[in-house]
């Protein structure tokens, strides 16, 4: 927690809980979607997202390499802006923001193909939040499935 770009990439804290620091910083997502969410419009949202992604890119890597392990446990900022792209487009209730997280952490866990590959062969910042990205999106995809059959 030497430098900022630490205390971010540990999501404030978080990901320095004992216990699944990945769920913890997933966790993190939710008030700080909320706050946003009300602060302002989607679009704006939206791009503070991807620039969060971007500077998340810079500082994960940093965080890593001064650990010496590229995607260390603690490092949760990846979870935490993946989950709160996936908070922006799942139905506002909380059914589905309960089933989106749990599913984020299913297939954060899990990794189901691509997203372990990706996750074994990009070793610096990028592949630290594009595994992420990636979980979101089979959740998003899940939630949409899982609409449709309702």
């Amino acid at each position: 927690m030497s430098h900022p770009a630490h205390f971010l990439a540990f999501g404030f804290g978080s990901g320095l809980s004992p216990y699944a620091p990945g769920t913890a910083g997933t966790l993190v997502a939710f008030p700080l979607y909320f706050l946003l969410a009300h602060l302002v419009s989607q679009t704006a949202l939206i791009i503070i997202l991807l620039l969060a992604f971007v500077a998340g890119v810079w500082f994960c890597d940093k965080t890593g390499k001064a650990l010496g392990v590229s995607d260390h446990g603690g490092i949760v900022w990846d979870e935490i802006i993946a989950f709160m792209l996936v908070l922006l487009f799942v139905p506002q209730t909380l059914f589905w923001f309960g089933a989106a997280f749990g599913l984020f952490r299913l297939f954060d866990i899990w990794k189901p193909f691509p997203i372990r590959y990706f996750d074994n062969t990009i070793k610096n910042g990028f592949g630290v939040m594009f595994d992420d990205l990636l979980a979101a999106i089979y959740v998003l995809a899940a939630t949409q499935g899982l609409l449709a059959l309702l």
